[in-house]
């Protein structure tokens, strides 16, 4: 189980601290919202940033291209420290090209669903990507309510990939927190961006600790 706290939901005036901080409270890797105001309902930052980032932490760059062509995109944010490159099946660039193109750059490629794209919409590049992401809320802001709707498109999605005997992450975005890690960790997910659920928390350590207790527990 791997928890994923989202920078969206950081102090974006100590951001180079903040990123130091989660490595230190045990977080798995760094998620990082890459907004164009198109695609979703808001800009956040990009390939500046992350690089900016870089190197004040040494866990997995986690960056998710909310951006309508994210192909174009794919060789800065990883030559600005992305580790893993997740991009929406919804969005205009074509889908098995970028993927290779992430792999061409160096990166770990992933594809993301949005709330209202069925599970089944990621089934014919299974085989070709090493994470998919399933929003649990819909992407452009932080601080959203999780919809348990959701749960069983998780759910179809981890037994596609078992009955494929697929060694592959299904992560979760979107309003996770510790009222629910449980069910996503039920419904298959293994990969779990939090935002407030860590970085609003004062003892940002034990809020790692116990969304991980948590997620490996089910209960």
């Amino acid at each position: 189980m791997k928890i994923a706290p989202s920078v969206l939901a950081c102090d974006f005036a100590r951001l180079g601290q903040e990123a130091a901080d989660i490595q230190t409270a045990g977080a798995d890797w760094l998620h990082l919202d890459v907004m164009d105001g198109h695609l979703v309902p808001n800009i956040s930052f990009g390939p500046p940033v992350i690089a900016a980032l870089r190197p004040q932490a040494s866990v997995p760059f986690d960056a998710h291209l909310m951006i309508s062509r994210p192909h174009l995109y794919v060789g800065p944010v990883v030559k600005a420290g992305a580790d893993i490159v997740t991009f929406h099946v919804e969005s205009q660039s074509p889908v098995e090209e970028t993927i290779a193109l992430i792999r061409d750059e160096g990166a770990i490629p992933g594809l993301v669903i949005s709330p209202d794209t069925p599970a089944s919409a990621l089934f014919p590049y299974l085989e070709l990507v090493e994470l998919t992401l399933v929003m649990t809320v819909y992407p452009g802001f932080g601080g959203q309510a999780f919809m348990p709707q959701m749960l069983p498109k998780i759910n179809e999605l981890r037994e596609r990939v078992t009955r494929l005997g697929l060694d592959l992450d299904i992560q979760v975005d979107g309003g996770v927190s510790q009222e629910n890690i449980a069910l996503c960790a039920r419904a298959g997910a293994n990969v779990f961006v939090a935002g407030s659920a860590v970085f609003g928390q004062g003892d940002r350590a034990a809020a790692v600790r116990e969304l991980r207790q948590l997620a490996e527990s089910k209960l």
